[in-house]
């Protein structure tokens, strides 16, 4: 029985994601700031999927959590063969005038906190030559964005990381799967304070389980870059063939309210 690690677990693509391992018969370590939800899950699962959960409740914005949580994970002798960076948030607004120190915990969370769990147990699953790595991206990362001007930036790195370190590590039988889903219902328009913009009203939104589905498969696959979506999928290529300065305009037309 194999283990999977998800970080933003409590809701949203990350809860999504426990739940597909959970039915394949994987335990979970599930790590998210609200831990009184982790351990709602954990009753849950144990008993719907008969399974082992181990839950960590901590912020990942702070300094050196994801060796906290790793440290945890190796004094309790929990192997994790799935590795999924998967918590992350937005925000939404003109730089000029947006709060510092929420952009600041999104750098530490979307790229420090991913790039050092990644570091860290890639080293083992190395020694093992087995696993696999999800680090969620986004179509976000494809572009600029203005509006969400360092929310774009920071998935820009988490693509550009993972297709980088899935080279490196093929040769060791691991793979690092960037998967990157377009708007989703997940809670991440509220919390970015976006609900009202065209990005989500002018288009039916995929639900969090159907973009867990799809990256549970493009992991297991050993896809580098898992695009969820048709339109999503045209969408990036086109970019490649239309001047930037035309793509930033239309990005910020699809963002504004």
């Amino acid at each position: 029985m194999k283990t999977a690690l998800i970080t933003g677990a409590s809701n949203g693509i990350g809860l999504a994601l426990a739940k597909v391992h959970a039915s394949k018969g994987d335990n979970l370590v599930l790590v998210a700031r609200n831990k009184s939800k982790l351990d709602e899950i954990k009753l849950e699962f144990e008993k719907n999927y008969k399974i082992l959960v181990y839950v960590i409740g901590i912020d990942l914005s702070i300094k050196n959590a994801a060796q906290l949580v790793y440290d945890e994970t190796t004094r309790n002798n929990i192997q994790i063969d799935y590795l999924i960076n998967n918590a992350g948030f937005g925000d939404y607004g003109m730089f000029c005038e947006t709060n510092w120190d929420k952009e600041s915990q999104m750098i530490d969370l979307n790229i420090t906190a991913l790039t050092n769990f990644t570091k860290l147990y890639l080293k083992d699953m190395i020694k093992r030559k087995q696993g696999k790595i999800m680090n969620v991206a986004s179509t976000a990362a494809f572009q600029s964005g203005p509006l969400m001007a360092v929310y774009f930036a920071t998935k820009a790195y988490v693509l550009s990381f993972s297709e980088a370190v899935d080279s490196e590590v093929r040769a060791f039988g691991i793979s690092v799967t960037a998967l990157c889903p377009g708007a989703t219902e997940s809670g991440f328009k509220e919390n970015a304070a976006m609900g009202e913009s065209k990005l989500f009203k002018s288009k039916s939104i995929p639900s969090s389980q159907h973009v867990a589905e799809f990256g549970y498969k493009a992991m297991m696959k050993d896809k580098t870059v898992a695009i969820h979506g048709l339109m999503n999928l045209i969408m990036v290529h086109a970019i490649r063939f239309t001047p930037r300065a035309l793509v930033v305009k239309i990005t910020r037309s699809l963002l504004n309210k």
